[in-house]
């Protein structure tokens, strides 16, 4: 068996080299566990995974955790160190925010962070307490959080017009997207019923009021369908983000991409129309392309062309206009780019040499493009 010669100083041993190749991590990473309703675990499993690490050596705090009088919750959190409270007085009255100050002082490995849309108190460091997690993270402090689903902003009205409920307290969804790992904490709607009747999550005495609102089955339905999405999202960023980093070329996609190319014809809404449809009929994104060929168009094809792109983004597509002289080229580059599944052509009635250039374009796309399913629709001619 060789030996290694200590003395050759070209030779680095493999944790020297790890050292060399990855960078050294600048901020804190953040997990956060996403429900769709009190009593689902959130809070739970955060403790749990907190108190199994915690067991491996690693140093962790708890900075905020609401047990709500839930036993388990509270015998749980008991295991853990906390770091004390901070009082602030407002108006007369004492009320205990997280230490913010107290955390970074610490310094530790991981901090516990719960219920993300909390609004702090008048007097403190910062408005939100999920400012206070960026404080954090940027101390190079792992964060773990907890939120429901209905605090994101852009789901929050959806929530208020389902259930009538409305969400005071939220986050910005870029917030959200930053998380580095979002994990949901599940229950199906009739167990999470049963826990509400049993008085686990709140006394026996609210919980027929709660069952009565908000915690309607209908409504917690809704509100799990929700939260699924948002962790299949989080799923497809990250597959995204691992493909982008080792340069893989193949189409993997958790979700389906439908992508529709349009024109400045008024008929290339009836195009995104139909891609809209395919998109909710899969669960997929929705994505519009347009072609600039650098052509100065008529004020009225521009017109038209506008309202087709609002349009689209009223339907809720990704809008993306690239520049290109031929459209094929430019398609199939954007379907590799973005790894879409399904992609909608236009089709109008032409005939002669209009419809060869129409059926070599669409041969010179399958030419370049990955494997891609191609919908052709076809456009019925405008009226005078």
């Amino acid at each position: 068996m060789g030996t290694r010669d200590n003395s050759n100083p070209t030779l680095k041993s493999p944790e020297e080299w790890l050292e060399k190749v990855a960078p050294e991590k600048m901020r804190g990473t953040f997990k956060l566990f996403l429900g769709y309703a009190p009593g689902v675990g959130k809070t739970y499993n955060m403790l749990s995974e907190a108190i199994r690490r915690h067991q491996r050596g690693e140093d962790i705090v708890i900075g905020v955790v609401e047990t709500h009088g839930r036993p388990r919750t509270a015998e749980l959190a008991g295991q853990l160190e906390q770091i004390p409270r901070k009082k602030i007085e407002y108006k007369g009255v004492v009320f205990e925010e997280m230490d913010l100050d107290g955390i970074l002082t610490r310094r530790p490995q991981i901090v516990l962070i719960d219920e993300l849309a909390h609004s702090n108190i008048e007097g403190s460091k910062h408005r939100k307490r999920f400012e206070d997690v960026l404080d954090v993270l940027a101390a190079n402090i792992d964060v773990l959080a907890t939120m429901n689903v209905q605090h994101i902003e852009s789901v929050a009205p959806t929530v208020q017009s389902v259930t009538g409920v409305i969400i005071r307290e939220t986050v910005p969804d870029w917030l959200v997207q930053r998380a580095d790992e979002i994990v949901m904490a599940d229950l199906t709607p009739e167990a999470l019923q049963t826990r509400m009747r049993r008085g686990d999550i709140y006394g026996t005495d609210r919980a027929e009021k709660a069952l009565a609102n908000f915690f309607r089955r209908g409504n917690l339905i809704a509100l799990r369908e929700l939260a699924l999405q948002h962790v299949t999202k989080a799923v497809d960023r990250t597959l995204t983000a691992y493909m982008d980093a080792k340069r893989i070329e193949a189409h993997w996609a958790v979700r389906e991409r439908i992508a529709v190319c349009i024109s400045s014809s008024s008929s290339s809404q009836m195009l995104i129309a139909r891609g809209a449809r395919v998109a909710e009929g899969v669960g997929g994104e929705l994505f519009v392309l347009h072609v600039d060929a650098d052509e100065d168009l008529p004020e009225e094809e521009k017109s038209t062309l506008a309202a087709n792109i609002q349009f689209a983004r009223n339907l809720g597509a990704q809008v993306f206009t690239v520049k290109g002289k031929s459209i094929a080229h430019a398609a199939a580059s954007f379907v590799r780019e973005k790894r879409i599944t399904h992609i909608v052509f236009g089709r109008a009635a032409v005939h002669g040499f209009r419809k060869y250039l129409y059926y070599w374009a669409i041969q010179h796309f399958l030419k370049e493009s990955p494997n891609v399913d191609v919908h052709i629709v076809t456009q019925h001619p405008e009226r005078e």
